[in-house]
């Protein structure tokens, strides 16, 4: 990313106080696995990453909202969001406008605010539509195209971790969570300011 670049989405990431994302191909590296229940039947499970779990905890000390807006509906998810502090849930949605609308009257914050991570076509209405518009490098060249920057990680790989790093960074908390962790500022790798 130019440094140019960087300066355009830090200034964008600075007005973000809410987070939302899909979840396969973002959250997950897209694969949905059915295994038996024991019962005869099959149970859908999910892979997430641990790293994007603690930027969770960070975004909700910081007091940025996060949520998510899916086409498919899966119990991991629901738990995922319950353990990530997750302000909004919404699944099985494949039309995603009227939800991201529902959540900007619901919170008051004005599309500005807001910052998407998207990984398909489905997604790219919403990136249109929000300040800070993200795609996973995993993510379709047609979602890369419209997006305002794209992670080095993939999807379900720490591509949102980035996301919130850029976030916090911008808003001012990065400093507080290195120092937290005993961490100096030179030794953090990425963008900073």
């Amino acid at each position: 990313m130019s440094e140019q670049q960087q300066d355009v989405i830090f200034r964008k990431a600075s007005l973000i106080r809410l987070i939302l994302m899909d979840v396969d191909g973002v959250l997950t590296d897209g694969k949905v696995y059915f295994v038996p229940d024991g019962h005869g039947g099959l149970f859908e499970t999910k892979c997430f990453d641990t790293q994007d779990g603690l930027a969770f905890h960070w975004l909700h000390a910081a007091g940025i909202g996060t949520g998510v807006i899916s086409g498919r509906k899966s119990p991991v998810v629901e738990e995922r969001a319950r353990q990530g502090h997750f302000t909004y849930v919404y699944q099985g949605y494949l039309e995603k406008i009227p939800i991201v609308e529902e959540i900007l009257k619901l919170s008051g914050l004005r599309p500005e605010e807001v910052a998407y991570i998207g990984d398909d076509l489905t997604d790219i209405v919403v990136m249109r539509r929000v300040g800070l518009a993200v795609a996973p490098a995993n993510a379709r060249p047609e979602v890369k195209l419209v997006a305002d920057a794209v992670t080095e990680a993939v999807g379900g790989h720490g591509a949102v971790r980035e996301l919130a790093e850029w976030v916090l960074k911008a808003r001012g908390f990065w400093s507080d969570i290195l120092r937290k962790y005993e961490v100096m500022e030179d030794q953090s790798a990425g963008y900073a300011r």
